[in-house]
């Protein structure tokens, strides 16, 4: 079993190194990333945006990256965590750091999108869980979003000054 306290959390800002270890991580959640079109739309998108890294023995086995949607909303853009990682904190942690960055740089609001339960596909229900346990909350969905077969649900959290202290 991995242990989570040999986990660190680190922010990257080589551009190369994030679209290395973004298309990396995705590429090993094929559940999730099955198409290559996001994969490599993602692998480009990650390079300018604050992006963190979760590191287990000096490897990278997670990452997120944050998108700026305005002076108060900022979007979880990908996240990623390896499967054999999942449930032991990761995905918290990187979900922690992406908050502060937010607080530190002023948004109040913190969103993602991911697939809404009108279509019924397991590891997504996994996903939808991590979010409602980090506190994100639905707030619409957007059956066309991305196309008929994949709805988008659209989550939000509230991140307030009492949560930053």
């Amino acid at each position: 079993m991995k242990e989570r306290n040999l986990m660190e959390i680190i922010e990257i800002f080589d551009q190369n190194q994030k679209s290395s270890i973004c298309n990396r991580i995705l590429r090993g959640l094929p559940e999730w990333f099955g198409n290559e079109k996001p994969i490599v739309d993602y692998t480009a998108k990650v390079r300018d945006m604050p992006f963190y890294i979760a590191l287990q023995e000096g490897e990278p086995i997670g990452f997120l990256a944050v998108k700026i949607q305005n002076p108060d909303t900022a979007e979880v853009c990908v996240m990623g965590v390896l499967k054999e990682y999942h449930r032991m904190g990761a995905g918290a942690r990187l979900m922690s750091c992406a908050e502060q960055y937010c607080r530190r740089n002023g948004h109040q609001y913190l969103t993602v999108k991911t697939l809404d339960s009108s279509a019924v596909f397991e590891p997504y229900e996994r996903t939808r869980k991590f979010y409602k346990n980090m506190g994100f909350v639905p707030l619409e969905v957007f059956p066309l979003y991305w196309d008929a077969e994949n709805p988008c649900l659209f989550l939000a959290k509230h991140l307030s000054c009492a949560d930053s202290r």
